[in-house]
């Protein structure tokens, strides 16, 4: 039976990204409405993976409506999964996470099925049979419920709960949403979703932050300073200089949305400066190429979320020698190529796709080099080659990592410790409490202590599950 009963006051309940940086889930149960923000998957360490398995903390037929900040898989990617236990309300999105979604979706159901048929066949699985977490008919089921909104426009979304949504400069279409609760005492939550860098090369910076009672924040760079970036794309440009010299071939995992189109930027204009050798280019992410063309047509449509200085120079995504690999034969094509070239695939923190592949042919080539280019969460095999593992498991087997491992967190779109507290800082007023999620432990602990410390706020990072009243 659907659980309908209502709290008597507002509610704010923490089902993922607390203390860690994947899962983002956040349900506000209100008298009247039962609203679900973000709507992700849990990645990383295994504990946290297997709560994609566990049954929903609440009846999703019972959840009036989501409110999606953006079209990463760890904001957006159980959506299917919802959807097929029953979930049958409204997803409100901007229009760019929408388009963005129609392509992350049902890849992601595909590449479960696929993962789950290759482990049944090569039995490497401890299941039998290896199952999908979902499919990709169940993401086109979750697709029908979007509903697309204006930036900026108020809209009731369920029984007294509006929302307004606020570029956050992050990838397309990415917001920072307003909740507001009616009632005789009205109640603002913000939402930041995950805030872009104020020097982000394709996007302008995040909206300034809006009035509210209460603030939920990010904090996946909440314990660091991003490197300078200039000296992070200098690096960047030696590391594939010195490969191509070695005769190697440099992977990069990429995540298919936006960090593709922001290396793809860089690599044109370094090859541009004459900063790196012109090599061939394969974007190897039928989702990557997917994306790519919602952003060329953002860009031809003057998106006022992208900055004007990229319009007007050619394609700002097209390096040159450029190919955008789409079979599987074409990608087992690159694979056994031995000439000095970039790859660029996903997953960005090497959890699955296309990229295992090229991963397990190069990190034993001492001439090749993988370069990460974003955050690697914890339990990652990106995580683990980070730190300097010497092999890693993939595909049911260990492989040896002899190819040079170079880490560019200065590349990632997230904004960094100083972004966050200046975002923050811009608030209208000091909210009842900022709340801190979307970050492992020691990164979110320390961004709650420079927002008590340094803005004088009372700053708390919830536990999972953990309720707070809003009242």
């Amino acid at each position: 039976m659907t659980d309908r009963r209502r709290p008597a006051v507002p509610i704010l309940r923490f089902l993922g990204a607390t203390e860690t940086v994947t899962g983002s889930r956040f349900l506000l149960d209100t008298p009247r409405a039962r609203v679900l923000v973000d709507c992700g998957l849990f990645q990383g360490l295994k504990a946290l993976r297997l709560r994609n398995w566990d049954p929903f903390p609440v009846d999703p037929a019972a959840i009036d409506a989501v409110v999606l900040t953006h079209a990463h898989v760890d904001h957006s990617g159980y959506l299917p999964a919802l959807w097929r236990d029953g979930f049958r309300g409204s997803i409100f999105s901007t229009e760019g996470t929408e388009a963005l979604s129609r392509i992350v979706l049902p890849d992601s159901g595909r590449i479960q099925e696929e993962d789950a048929a290759y482990a049944n066949r090569k039995g490497f699985s401890k299941h039998e049979p290896a199952l999908p977490l979902f499919t990709e008919e169940d993401a086109q089921g979750a697709l029908e419920r979007f509903k697309a909104v204006p930036f900026g426009a108020p809209l009731e979304i369920a029984p007294g709960v509006r929302a307004s949504f606020q570029p956050a400069g992050h990838i397309l279409g990415s917001a920072s949403v307003l909740l507001t609760l009616d009632g005789p005492a009205p109640r603002r939550i913000v939402f930041s979703g995950d805030l872009g860098r104020q020097n982000h090369p394709i996007f302008k910076p995040p909206a300034p932050i809006p009035e509210a009672d209460f603030i939920v924040t990010e904090s996946t760079y909440g314990d660091r300073r991003h490197e300078d970036e200039t000296a992070a794309l200098l690096r960047f440009a030696e590391a594939i200089t010195r490969t191509a010299e070695r005769g190697g071939t440099v992977v990069i995992p990429s995540f298919a949305v936006d960090r593709t189109e922001v290396v793809l930027f860089h690599l044109r204009r370094m090859i541009r400066q004459n900063a790196v050798p012109r090599l061939p280019i394969y974007v190897d992410s039928p989702m990557a190429s997917a994306a790519l063309r919602v952003y060329r047509d953002a860009l031809s449509s003057g998106s006022p979320e992208l900055r004007p200085r990229i319009a007007g120079d050619g394609d700002p995504f097209d390096p040159g020698q450029l190919k955008e690999v789409q079979s599987v034969e074409e990608s087992r094509a690159i694979n056994a190529q031995r000439f000095p070239s970039i790859i660029i695939s996903a997953s960005g923190m090497a959890t699955g796709g296309r990229v295992l592949h090229h991963l397990a042919q190069r990190l034993p080539d001492h001439r090749s080099a993988v370069i990460l280019v974003g955050f690697q969460a914890a339990g990652t095999r990106g995580r683990l080659l980070a730190e300097g593992a010497r092999a890693v498991k993939m595909l049911g087997r260990y492989v040896p990592v002899r190819a040079e491992i170079v880490d560019i967190a200065a590349l990632s779109v997230h904004a960094d410790r100083a972004e966050i507290l200046d975002w923050l800082r811009g608030a209208p007023r000091e909210p009842e409490a900022a709340l801190v999620v979307h970050g492992e432990p020691e990164a979110a602990e320390s961004l709650r202590q420079g927002i008590s410390g340094e803005l004088g706020w009372t700053s708390v990072v919830p536990k999972y599950l953990e309720q707070v009243r809003l009242d």
